[in-house]
């Protein structure tokens, strides 16, 4: 097998001719392909982090509710990609079980609602939050992936200004969960993008698209004037550019138990 190979979280990582990665096994001569768990896989970050990954030639587990409304459409649109479907429940035992089970390389925590959405399910008669999403579920699998043999390596999307705050705070919510991995036993990689916009995102968000341009100009003109770092650490990206350098960090041996930035998301 020719190709690169590079240590990983204590594992020997190395890709063939195909572009495929493979990982040895610990001390037993076993080789076997590396696997990614991808936790809010039909967001707009996560979908593209599961084509990166496929294109990388790694597996993949696309995760879905079970209770998505649109759960045929991406089990199809996942398939077709070439990209396995779980739809383990959102319970801590099923969650475990399925994390030990599959033991994967590395987990991406890609999960999070929006105001919209958290009073869209409100008026549907659901319970949700910042709290209850992006801390309590991603919590929740860091928690299922400690029991792994395989140690995986946890990527986290958080955000830029990620900062301590109130319980419903989308940035204290960030926040805590950063802490649980800082303080916690998996080798992690957080990620703090800016504003993530492109044309293709499912719902409508006219006043980010707007946020994001008015930013890159401001942005713009304070680099002209020498401020070339703060334009790259805040200037929008897209989910494609978000993904390809959440895949490529997932597995840099410097980017273990590291915060990066948005201008290393690039």
């Amino acid at each position: 097998m020719s190709g690169c190979a590079v240590i990983v979280c204590g594992v020997f990582i190395s890709s063939d001719e195909t572009g495929a990665v493979w990982r040895y096994g610990n001390g037993v001569g076993e080789l076997k392909m590396s696997i990614a768990f991808v936790a809010g896989a039909t967001g707009y970050t996560g979908r593209a982090v599961v084509r990166s990954l496929i294109q990388a030639g790694i597996e993949v587990h696309a995760h879905l509710r079970p209770d998505s409304p649109r759960r045929a459409q991406w089990t199809a649109r996942f398939q077709e990609w070439g990209a396995h479907v779980d739809t383990t429940p959102w319970q801590p035992e099923a969650m475990k079980e399925r994390i030990t089970e599959l033991n994967p390389t590395v987990i991406f925590g890609c999960l999070g609602t929006t105001k919209k959405r958290i009073a869209k399910d409100a008026a549907e008669g659901r319970t949700s939050s910042y709290q209850i999403v992006d801390y309590g579920m991603t919590v929740m699998l860091y928690q299922a992936a400690e029991n792994c043999a395989a140690r995986p390596r946890f990527v986290y999307v958080s955000s830029a200004g990620s900062k301590p705050g109130g319980e419903g705070s989308y940035l204290g919510a960030r926040w805590a969960v950063e802490r649980v991995l800082c303080e916690g036993s998996l080798p992690y990689t957080i990620a703090r993008p800016c504003f993530i916009t492109g044309p293709d995102r499912d719902d409508d968000r006219p006043a980010e698209r707007l946020g994001a341009k008015i930013s890159d100009t401001m942005l713009a003109m304070l680099g002209v004037l020498g401020a070339k770092t703060l334009q790259e650490r805040y200037r929008s990206t897209t989910n494609t550019i978000l993904a390809a350098a959440l895949v490529r960090l997932a597995f840099a041996p410097e980017a273990a138990d590291q915060i990066i930035e948005s201008d290393g998301l690039r």
